[in-house]
């Protein structure tokens, strides 16, 4: 009889449930879904540090993550550096692409953070248990074509702005005219993009380590709870 009362009882109090709370009652366990906030958290922290710092005065050009010209640029700069005009063609054009990475890291918070939502309760279970970089790395194999697709254009935005693109197109319109060479342009808004999220990627993946081996910064009762899972 107990039984029976207590089992029309739960049934009632279910039904008696609006749908979102009904929902959250048979959905996934709790601690399932912590993980994957947790997770999440530990991300978007990671995405906002990186874009911050990256994004800040010379964050690239004063910085580990400094950009230089793609080796084929060599080629140019080495004839070319002793034409009046010139002179300073190499610092000039690696202090205006760094410059361009900057602008564009301030753009890169959002395209990570709409990424970071896509990450699944299954793949958040996986990688809590993982490797120190495992977030990252999830981050890294889901959205690096994504996100190169969405950030190519903004950092091709930036180049211009600091005129990167035009004065490499006129040093390279300057070398194609001496006699014998051998006609070369690499594309800088690639190799910009490219090592830019690298460096992206690189302070979100010592934001992760940090959260995961460093108590202090776990900064929510949230990563506390998940992350000692883990200790």
């Amino acid at each position: 009889m107990k039984k029976a009362l207590f089992l029309m009882f739960m049934t009632i109090s279910l039904v008696s449930c609006d749908p979102a709370t009904l929902n959250q009652i048979l959905s996934v366990p709790t601690s399932q879904a912590d993980v994957a906030n947790a997770l999440k958290q530990a991300l978007s922290i990671g995405a906002e540090t990186s874009s911050q710092q990256l994004s800040a005065k010379d964050g690239f050009y004063k910085s580990a993550y400094k950009i230089l010209l793609p080796e084929e640029a060599n080629t140019v700069i080495n004839k070319l550096k002793f034409i009046p005009g010139f002179t300073n063609i190499e610092e000039e054009m690696i202090k205006k692409i760094n410059q361009g990475a900057e602008d564009a890291a301030g753009k890169a918070g959002n395209i990570f953070l709409t990424a970071i939502k896509q990450m699944t309760i299954q793949d958040a279970m996986g990688i809590l248990m993982g490797e120190k970089d495992a977030a990252t790395n999830y981050l890294h194999k889901a959205t690096y074509n994504a996100l190169y697709s969405e950030f190519n254009p903004v950092i091709v935005n930036s180049l211009n702005k600091y005129g990167a693109l035009d004065y490499w197109t006129k040093a390279v319109d300057k070398y194609n005219t001496i006699p014998f060479v051998t006609k070369v342009n690499p594309d800088l808004a690639d190799h910009v993009t490219s090592k830019s999220l690298v460096g992206l990627f690189d302070v979100v993946e010592k934001k992760e380590l940090g959260i995961r081996t460093d108590l202090s910064q776990r900064t929510s009762q949230l990563l506390k709870d998940v992350f000692a899972k883990q200790d």
